[in-house]
C-alpha cells in the first residue's frame, strides 16, 4: 500500500511538471509569435521614412529723432519649409523632397520688396545595381511664388519673373551614386529640359531665351545633380545642392549652374540660425547691364539670406 502512495505522488509531480513545462513553452511560443508579428508591423513601417522642418524668421527696427539717418521703420519676414518622404525596399528606393522659402521685407523708404522666393521639387527613383550604384530617373520641378522686379531706381520697377515665368521642368534617366545617407551623385547623358515662361509680356521679350512669343522652350543635354546633407558638428548641419545642365542644342560649353547651401545652427528645440547661399548661372538670362558697354548679358547671379527664429521639426 505503501508503494502505491508512492507510486501516486510520483505520477501526479510528473503530470504537474508536464504541465507546467507545456504551458511555459505554450507561453515562449505566443510571444515569440506577437514578437515576430510585430517585427513584420514594423519593417512595413519603416519602408518609408519622413520628416521635414519648418522656420519663421522675423526681424524688426525703428528710429525716432535718431540723428546718424536711417529708416524709420524696417520689417522683414522669411519662411522656409523643407520636407521629404523616403521609400526604400529591397533594390528599390524612392527619394521625394520639396524646398519652399519665402522671404518679405518692408522699410519707409524703399517700400515692399521679396528677400527670398524658391519653389524646388524633386522626385529620384533607383533600382539598386551594385554597392552605392542605382540605375534611375529624376524629375525637377523648380519656380517661384510671387512677382519679381529689378529696381533701376527707387521710384521704378521691372517686373522680371512671375509664377511659372520661369519654371524649369527637367526629366533625366541615368546613373545614381550613393555611398551613404549623406551623399549622392546622379548623371546622366541624355536630359530633357522645358523653361516654361507662362507670362505674356515676359514671353514676348524672349525672357529666360524662349523664342520671341512662346511660352515653353525644350532643350538635350547633360545633367549633373549633387547633393549632400551632413551634420559637421552637433547641431551644425550643413546642407547643398548643385545641379549642372548642358544644352547639346546651343552652346554646350556654357554650362547653366545652380546651386543652394544652407548652413544651419541649431540654438535649442525652437530656435536656430540660417545662413543661405544660392548662386545660379544661367547663359539664357540676358538682364545685367555691362556698365562700360551698355550691353546685356549673363551675370553670375548670387543670393545670402540670414535669418534668427523659430523653428520646428516634423
Amino acid at each position: 500500500m505503501k508503494k502505491f502512495y508512492v507510486a501516486v505522488t510520483v505520477c501526479l509531480l510528473t503530470f504537474f511538471t508536464v504541465q507546467a513545462q507545456d504551458n511555459s513553452m505554450k507561453k515562449i511560443r505566443e510571444e515569440a509569435a506577437a514578437k515576430i508579428k510585430n517585427a513584420e508591423k514594423d519593417t512595413t513601417g519603416r519602408l518609408w521614412k519622413k520628416g521635414g522642418n519648418f522656420g519663421l524668421m522675423f526681424n524688426q527696427g525703428s528710429l525716432t529723432n535718431w540723428a546718424a539717418g536711417g529708416d524709420k521703420l524696417s520689417l522683414s519676414l522669411l519662411g522656409t519649409l523643407n520636407g521629404f518622404a523616403n521609400y526604400k525596399k529591397g533594390k528599390h528606393s524612392w527619394d521625394n523632397n520639396i524646398d519652399l522659402a519665402y522671404g518679405y521685407v518692408n522699410t519707409t523708404s524703399l517700400g515692399s520688396r521679396k528677400s527670398d522666393d524658391r519653389i524646388d521639387m524633386t522626385s529620384k527613383y533607383g533600382y539598386e545595381i551594385g554597392k552605392s550604384w542605382y540605375l534611375g530617373a529624376l524629375f525637377n520641378l523648380r519656380t517661384q511664388f510671387a512677382n519679381g522686379y529689378l529696381y533701376p531706381t527707387d521710384t521704378t520697377k521691372q517686373l522680371t519673373s512671375k509664377f511659372f515665368a520661369p519654371a524649369y521642368i527637367v526629366l533625366s534617366p541615368g546613373i545614381d551614386y550613393m555611398p551613404n545617407k549623406e551623399f549622392s551623385l546622379f548623371m546622366s547623358p541624355i536630359t530633357a529640359r522645358w523653361v516654361v515662361v507662362m507670362d505674356d509680356t515676359l514671353s514676348a521679350h524672349g525672357a529666360y531665351g524662349v523664342d520671341t512669343g512662346k511660352h515653353v522652350k525644350g532643350e538635350f543635354g547633360a545633367y549633373l545633380a549633387a547633393t549632400w546633407n551632413k551634420e559637421i558638428v552637433k547641431n551644425i548641419t550643413f546642407r547643398s545642392k548643385l545641379e549642372l545642365f548642358s544644352n547639346y542644342k546651343h552652346n554646350p560649353q556654357n554650362i547653366d549652374v545652380f546651386w543652394t547651401n544652407t548652413l544651419a545652427l541649431k540654438v535649442n528645440k525652437w530656435i536656430s540660425a540660417n545662413v543661405n547661399v544660392d548662386m545660379i548661372y544661367d547663359d539664357d538670362v540676358k538682364e545685367f547691364e555691362n556698365t562700360k558697354t551698355g550691353v546685356k548679358g549673363p551675370r553670375l547671379q548670387i543670393k545670402q539670406v540670414l535669418g534668427i527664429g523659430l523653428t520646428a521639426k516634423f
